[in-house]
């Protein structure tokens, strides 16, 4: 088929609603099975996160998006645009991307609505969109730090459209949150309504910004337009969406900002280290994937491939957290990994998880979804509680008690990132691939979709990351004879990550173990740590895969200073921390036995049950006349994602296994 009948076929699907039925044309070998054929079960791990997420977080990011102003934003430059002589108040009042809050809550909120259907919330997100529509200039600008005061806007977004974009001005950023919230409600409703007003603001840009005369020849400060125009040019087949982004790519480091910072230093195919903000790189990365998959770049791929070795072997925390340090949110350098400064930001950790997601569907590897599963059960959802009502803007490793968890933020990006990630997360358990089906994330849900054209609808019933037993049960099959890869889970195979940075420091051996309508099959996984099952399968045949689950003790690599003498410990996918509220002493002068044990124990933290790890350790503590004495102590250890729920306090996630890394108690001073 020519591209020329490609394109149109996709603008004909789009327009007769139903392209987002058709998957395949995403660009990449793999194609995820979307969020809407994925039904979480309820009170589960997740089905209790997405619970929170569609009645505690989307709406409390809603009303803070009235409370704070974002909706008045948009009001503001609509009665500007109707009266010239209205002019309004911008510099003071809020940030340049205020306007994206709004949109990413739309995106979380469209999830929602596919999964769990609510008049109510969809005739709000209309009434939102109504707002937004209302502050579009006539040729498509949608910018109100500049719409409601064109003579004096925002300081950060200089005396005329893109001049400022390199720094501070955001619109690009605007502009690619826009675009994925409007994709994901017209994906949910299958209503143009919010994709046509990201369309004409798209189109704005393709006409203003770019390397022709008379246009502006600049690229995103702030990245995320780049993966958001990708898929822009999927949903309509426009290809001028898909050139615009891979201009954005193609000009970095050569405009006029070349800094590190925004990831500008060089062009994006000459760079091999992650650099400067965090999110903005990951972001980036994500976008180079998209844009390297639609158009066969293989030079992104190779340089992208180049950052992420770069990232798992000397940047990436226990965690699954990025971004070591707090002056520019930023990567810091190689093996530069303080706990108690550990920025982390949220942001960050949900870029890292659209990072290795597109690396997945890129190269089949479960390496990839092994660093997304770290990232996600630890540095992700630790961002948010449990009641889904507080966050935590970085996610730091260790702390004094200086840190607790906040409503909201004046930047609010990270609640706003939230909102939209966990209501997403039914769209990253599966894919496909020809004949082959890729099981990803293991959590209780049923789903449908196609194999060769073919209807095949699979169920899951576990209780991981609690337990390390899942059955999955084939619910239909039309397709005959498919291919069932289950990922078996690098803490499993003895890898904590796909590098030398962290290793077990145990005498530990975890095996998995599968069978197939009970019989016992070898469950040995390939090089790419998939264990594949091929077979003509039949309705209700049941596989029960098993993963041993203990308890680990890891070290990292003797290069990253901080950890040094120190241990943190895992069980399955989970990274565990001490906390002042469970151990009756300071938490910083514990010293853990040479080889620990540890006893699984149960305890309920924000009404939600969590598994607990106790161990036999020291407390170390310097009496009045300086000599040191040792204690014998009970450690407790709970999920490190579910910390800071019971008030401020002492955390430690790297606890001392050698004496050179304790911190003894000093006696109390007397007044």
């Amino acid at each position: 088929m020519s591209m020329h009948r490609l394109l149109l076929c996709l603008s004909l699907l789009f327009s007769s609603g139903l392209f987002w039925h058709i998957a395949a044309q995403t660009g990449y070998p793999i194609t995820p099975v979307p969020f809407t054929a994925v039904k979480v079960a309820p009170a589960t791990f997740w089905g209790q996160r997405l619970q929170a997420s569609r009645e505690v977080t989307v709406p409390l990011a809603f009303s803070k998006c009235e409370s704070e102003g974002r909706y008045k934003n948009f009001e503001q430059a609509a009665e500007h645009l109707k009266d010239p002589s209205k002019v309004f108040k911008v510099n003071g009042v809020g940030f340049s991307f205020d306007d994206t809050d709004p949109y990413k809550t739309i995106e979380g909120a469209s999830y929602l609505l596919q999964t769990y259907p609510d008049k109510q919330l969809r005739h709000y997100v209309d009434s939102v969109i109504d707002i937004i529509a209302k502050a579009q200039e006539p040729d498509g600008y949608l910018y109100t730090a500049r719409t409601k005061n064109p003579a004096n806007p925002h300081h950060w977004a200089g005396n005329r459209r893109w001049v400022k974009e390199e720094d501070l001005s955001h619109e690009l950023y605007n502009l690619g949150h826009m675009v994925e919230g409007a994709i994901a409600h017209y994906q949910a409703t299958g209503s143009r309504k919010f994709l046509d007003i990201a369309k004409r603001y798209a189109d704005c840009v393709c006409r203003e910004v770019g390397p022709r005369p008379g246009q502006a020849c600049v690229v995103p400060g702030h990245q995320i337009a780049e993966m958001a125009l990708a898929r822009l040019y999927l949903a309509t087949g426009e290809r001028k969406y898909l050139d615009e982004a891979k201009f954005f790519l193609d000009y970095r480091g050569k405009t006029t900002i070349t800094h590190d910072y925004s990831q500008a230093h060089r062009p994006v195919v000459e760079q091999d280290e992650a650099v400067g903000h965090a999110v903005r790189a990951a972001y980036m990365y994500a976008g180079m994937a998209d844009v390297a998959a639609l158009t066969g770049d293989s030079a992104y791929i190779r340089a992208v491939d180049r950052i992420w070795e770069n990232i798992v072997a000397k940047k990436l925390y226990i965690t699954g957290g990025i971004g070591a340090t707090a002056s520019g949110e930023a990567f810091g350098k190689d093996y530069e990994l303080p706990n108690m400064s550990a920025y982390c930001e949220t942001c960050a950790a949900i870029g890292n998880v659209y990072v290795n997601y597109r690396l997945f569907l890129l190269h089949g590897e479960s390496k990839y979804y092994d660093v997304l599963e770290r990232t996600l059960y630890n540095g992700l959802i630790s961002g948010v509680s449990l009641q889904g009502d507080g966050f935590f803007y970085p996610n730091p490793l260790e702390s004094m008690g200086q840190h607790q968890r906040q409503a909201w933020f004046g930047c609010a990006c990270c609640p706003s990132n939230i909102c939209r990630f966990i209501p997403s997360l039914p769209g990253y358990v599966y894919a496909v691939r020809d004949r082959s089906v890729y099981v990803n994330l293991f959590l209780s849900n049923a789903s449908q979709f196609s194999v060769g054209g073919k209807k095949v609808a699979i169920s899951q019933q576990t209780d991981y990351p609690w337990d390390g037993d899942v059955r999955l049960t084939i619910d239909k099959n039309q397709a005959g004879a498919f291919a069932l890869k289950l990922r078996i889970p690098g803490w499993v195979r003895g890898k904590v990550v796909p590098s030398s940075l962290y290793h077990y420091a145990d005498d530990v051996q975890l095996t998995a173990t599968c069978s197939v309508n009970g019989e016992t099959i070898q469950a040995t996984p390939a090089p790419d740590g998939y264990l594949t099952i091929d077979r003509h399968w039949k309705k209700g045949d049941l596989v029960c895969l098993h993963f041993d689950m203990e308890p680990r003790v890891v070290r990292a690599n003797n290069s990253v200073e901080a950890d040094q003498g120190r241990v943190s410990i895992e069980w399955g996918p989970l990274v565990y921390c001490a906390e002042h509220p469970d151990n009756d002493f300071d938490v910083m002068s514990v010293l853990l036995n040479q080889k620990p044990k540890f006893r699984l124990g149960k305890a309920e933290i924000a009404g939600t049950h969590i598994t607990t790890l106790t161990t036999d350790a020291q407390t170390l503590s310097f009496d009045k006349q300086g000599r040191l004495n040792a204690s014998d102590a009970e450690l407790v250890l709970i999920p490190y994602y579910a910390w800071c729920h019971r008030g401020s306090g002492k955390m430690r996630v790297w606890l001392p296994r050698d004496l050179s890394a304790t911190t003894p108690a000093q006696p109390a001073t007397s007044l």
